[in-house]
């Protein structure tokens, strides 16, 4: 129960954020709808694929269906409030990418898989649904972006899960690595934190 409540919360704000980020865009209903789902489960489609979970699982359990659509009547009802408190939409995207990265983890571990290995499920898990989001929506996925520390917060947050976890109970352990990729993220955007660039002109 209390990793299905951690995916749950997940999947809404991964849900919000793709509503918010198709009504910038002006889609039509459909339109918010399909980007809210693909934010919200593309990241877990694909690791579960990865894992041969299948059917996988948002097929297997329709309440993940019926949050998204929750989701959505709730985003577009009150999208005005919203906006005024997530500042630019990424609040929502950095707690969804928070909870999915150690869902992820989870997964791999029951999987039987490395510790390493479970970190690449996690993160994929957190990320990949934001990069269908931002590939539909025509922009540049927010983790290929030099002045954005993401995928950066899903591994290091992730990772701390697995010291956390000589130190806490298992449930303290999640908690703790999940509130340090949130973490992370509202800090690097809050203090303009980037990743060193590679390029010689400056962006």
């Amino acid at each position: 129960m209390f990793y299905l409540t951690i995916d749950i919360l997940g999947t809404i704000a991964f849900a919000i954020s793709g509503v918010l980020v198709a009504m910038d865009k002006r889609l039509d209903l459909f339109g918010v709808f399909i980007i809210a789902f693909v934010t919200a489960v593309g990241g877990g489609t694909l690791r579960d694929l990865l894992i041969g979970y299948t059917p996988v699982l948002w097929m297997r359990q329709p309440i993940y269906l019926v949050t998204i659509a929750g989701s959505v009547v709730f985003a577009i009802i009150f999208r005005s409030k919203l906006k005024y408190l997530t500042k630019s939409l990424f609040f929502f995207d950095a707690v969804g990418i928070g909870l999915y990265t150690l869902v992820g983890i989870e997964k791999g571990i029951a999987a039987g898989l490395i510790p390493i290995m479970c970190l690449a499920l996690g993160t994929i898990t957190a990320c990949f649904g934001g990069v269908i989001r931002d590939i539909l929506c025509n922009d540049i996925p927010v983790i290929f972006r030099r002045k954005e520390i993401y995928a950066t917060a899903c591994i290091l947050g992730g990772g701390s899960y697995f010291l956390w976890r000589f130190f806490l109970k298992e449930e303290y352990a999640y908690l703790a690595g999940i509130l340090l990729v949130i973490s992370i993220r509202l800090l690097a955007v809050r203090f303009n934190i980037t990743l060193p660039s590679v390029y010689k002109v400056k962006d």
